[in-house]
């Protein structure tokens, strides 16, 4: 059953609620759909200079941070180091973000400590080439383009990270014997990136069947042409893309099961997404973007139709998906609120776990459920380079920028501040889709194959 809950501040539509049995789910369904709306135009909108700057004064006064000239974690990924660790200091001496004031949120270098053992990697045991020796490689933003950037999109990254402040900026007052923080699990994933750039060259090789019509080609690599040392031309008068559909859809319901998997075994109880990899990454310059939402929606519905049974935990699912540009017309700009609606709607979802879309901010949907007492995940939509928050210091940050501003994130999941993201024994290996394998080297020269034998039979 799905019915329009237009609540008193914003949009929200259920899925499946003829299921839910426990009064405290149902009470928790009731309060989130009355939250108050989000704030679409505030200081999280755009650039960040404010947040960012006030993230870097409290690492540097508490933690000693600073930049080190001249080196680079990945390309324009300024690297730093903190004179002080986390680990140096008394375990309970307490540290108030964003400064000693009264109205700031307070943690103890103790809770900071549990938090980093947190950490964990799940990564798909079925595609080849994942083993820990990568994933350390990979987490220090080491991966190599093409198929190792490839690979990095089944790797879940999942920590206890308590949230500083809403995407209103406004910081979340905590007191230590505040235990709502404890109980929200950020989960770190890439998506599949369709915005042309050369580090993640595999997506674009593996899923878009006419890349060499819809793009330039170099003549001595036969890739993609590369300019800015970075980003993809796209051919003036390039034909829309098209995708190899079945490997959309089969990559993103892995991605699905694996990020699900890895939430239900580290106990997680409602786990609440956005819409990864289906803003800029989604393809909208070469016309494709409709159907990778779409497809990303029908991966989501099918996992939790087929899978509900294996999970012990999870119990309901939310989608954040806040509408950023509605048209003021009669025709409302397709988005991925209505995206996702749509397919939920097409395909009558009923399943056993309850879900909700909303026109929301996922921080406040995170905070009010970790309130009410349920062990909450959040989404990160990181890169595929593995450095969490990756360009956090460019000031003009997108969602996983976002989350390093205004999470513990970069204390509890950043490789040069917390030693366990390195640690090869938090790192488990899972069997996704048992039996199935995906070579992506395998796949790739194969279409090569077939390309050069269709054009020399045609000459």
């Amino acid at each position: 059953m799905a019915n329009q809950a237009k609540s008193s501040s914003y949009e929200i539509v259920p899925f499946g609620l003829d299921h839910i049995t426990d009064q405290r789910l149902h009470n928790l369904f009731r309060d989130l759909m009355h939250l108050d709306p989000m704030d679409k135009n505030g200081p999280m909108s755009g650039s960040c200079g404010h947040q960012t700057d006030q993230m870097e004064k409290f690492l540097s006064q508490t933690f000693g941070f600073r930049n080190i000239p001249g080196e680079y974690i990945v390309q324009g990924v300024r690297s730093f180091k903190l004179d002080n660790s986390v680990s140096s200091l008394k375990p309970e001496t307490e540290i108030r973000f964003p400064s000693n004031t009264t109205n700031s949120f307070a943690m103890s270098v103790q809770e900071i400590m549990n938090w980093q053992r947190s950490y964990r990697v799940y990564a798909d045991n079925n595609i080849r080439g994942m083993n820990k020796e990568f994933l350390k490689r990979a987490l220090q933003g080491k991966s190599e383009d093409g198929e190792e950037a490839f690979r990095m999109k089944f790797v879940v990254r999942i920590s206890t990270c308590p949230i500083l402040m809403e995407f209103d900026a406004k910081i979340i007052r905590r007191n230590l014997n505040d235990n709502w923080p404890n109980r929200i699990k950020l989960v770190s994933v890439t998506g599949i990136d369709f915005a042309g750039r050369k580090h993640d060259v595999g997506d674009i090789l593996y899923y878009v069947s006419n890349w060499r019509e819809v793009f330039q080609i170099d003549p001595q690599s036969r890739l993609p042409l590369v300019y800015n040392g970075r980003d993809f031309y796209v051919n003036v008068n390039e034909p829309r893309g098209k995708l190899h559909k079945e490997r959309v859809q089969d990559s993103l319901m892995r991605m699905v099961r694996l990020r699900l998997q890895a939430c239900d075994a580290e106990g997680v109880q409602i786990v609440v997404e956005t819409g990864i990899g289906l803003g800029v990454f989604a393809g909208n310059h070469i016309g494709i973007d409709a159907k990778v939402r779409a497809l990303s929606a029908k991966a989501i519905l099918t996992v939790l139709e087929r899978d509900a049974s294996l999970y012990k935990n999870i119990r309901a699912v939310i989608l954040a998906l806040p509408r950023f540009n509605r048209s003021k017309s009669n025709h409302p700009v397709a988005d991925t609120f209505d995206a996702f609606v749509n397919e939920f709607h097409k395909a009558k979802y009923n399943g056993p776990i309850p879900v909700l879309i909303a026109d929301q901010d996922m921080h406040r949907l995170t905070v009010a459920i970790a309130r009410q007492g349920f062990i909450v995940s959040e989404l990160n939509p990181a890169d595929s380079h593995g450095v969490f928050g990756e360009y956090w210091q460019n000031r003009g940050p997108a969602v996983e920028e976002k989350l390093a501003l205004t999470t513990v994130g970069l204390l509890v999941q950043h490789h040069l501040i917390n030693t366990e993201v390195l640690n090869e024994n938090n790192y488990r290996l899972l069997t996704i889709n048992e039996g199935s394998t995906l070579d992506w080297l395998a796949s790739v020269s194969n279409d090569n194959e077939r390309m050069t034998t269709n054009c020399c039979s045609h000459q």
